[in-house]
């Protein structure tokens, strides 16, 4: 089990962004994973800043943690473009970028920004023909490619990445995991649909599992209310299905220990206090216990 901070970028400012991500560094996490959308899933009112310029930011200021997304919105950016933003972020960060990207979660953000469609099965095709495309980019070589979404004439990028990037894709249906399959290093599964692990017979290739967990860390009994009453008001929706993690550090490593027993391999943690310093340096307790 390896842990990536997600953090999504919003009620932050970008000071505060760097502060956490220098934290969870120091506190032994290996990555740190951004949202991507056009605006604040149900806080519209929010303020919050773009996920590319975010990742760059946040890999300028850190030395090892991996840098990426849960996840990028394959309609937001043109292949060609998000090709040549991966290479530049991988070459900038010393290798550390993942490229994490998804047909996209919101569908009323497609129809409120005048981007792409919300028929889910045009969303996953353009997704196929995008992770394509990627990879011939990536080459270096002159590459051509005609699809319905996506058409290519002699295009040609250098430089190529300085070493492969690795791709996660999240989701749970066979058409998403057909995807991971042939393209992914990760397959991110929701932590309310564990069930495919035991339902999907390998339909998911060679890819690793990760999750994505809502966690809130209770640092001594005499704070455990406040800690659930907060975790519950900010996530309550998510407590039923097992998306939300309320303990100690005895409690989570019980509770990780129990995700990698069924092939988990990376958890992106996501905290119910928005990831304070003295929260991240809390957890290291736990993230110590899985080497």
């Amino acid at each position: 089990m390896e842990f990536h901070l997600f953090l999504p970028q919003m009620r932050m400012t970008l000071d505060q962004l760097v502060e956490r991500a220098v934290a969870a560094e120091a506190a032994g996490f290996g990555g740190i994973a951004l949202m991507d959308h056009l605006a604040p899933p149900m806080a519209d009112d929010q303020a919050m800043y773009e996920a590319m310029v975010t990742a760059t930011w946040l890999a300028a200021r850190t030395e090892a943690l991996t840098v990426g997304h849960l996840v990028l919105c394959d309609a937001f950016r043109h292949p060609a473009l998000l090709a040549r933003q991966a290479v530049t972020l991988d070459h900038a960060s010393g290798g550390r970028f993942e490229l994490g990207i998804g047909w996209g979660s919101v569908p009323t953000e497609h129809a409120t920004f005048g981007v792409g469609s919300q028929e889910p099965k045009v969303r996953v095709a353009r997704l196929r023909e995008t992770l394509e495309v990627l990879r011939l980019l990536w080459s270096g070589e002159v590459v051509s490619y005609e699809g319905e979404h996506h058409a290519l004439r002699d295009a040609q990028q250098r430089p190529v990445p300085a070493r492969p990037i690795p791709i996660v894709i999240g989701g749970a249906g066979p058409a998403t995991r057909r995807l991971v399959a042939e393209h992914a290093e990760w397959w991110n599964v929701p932590v309310h649909r564990l069930d495919v692990l035991d339902e999907s017979g390998g339909t998911h290739g060679a890819a690793r599992v990760s999750v994505q967990q809502m966690v809130a860390l209770v640092p001594s009994e005499a704070a455990r209310a406040d800690v659930e009453t907060t975790a519950r008001r900010r996530f309550g929706g998510m407590a039923a299905s097992g998306g939300l993690v309320i303990g100690d550090a005895a409690e989570l490593r019980a509770h990780f220990d129990a995700l990698a027993d069924r092939g988990v391999e990376r958890t992106y943690a996501w905290f119910a206090d928005f990831a304070p310093p003295a929260t991240l340096a809390a957890f290291s307790e736990v993230v110590a216990r899985f080497p």
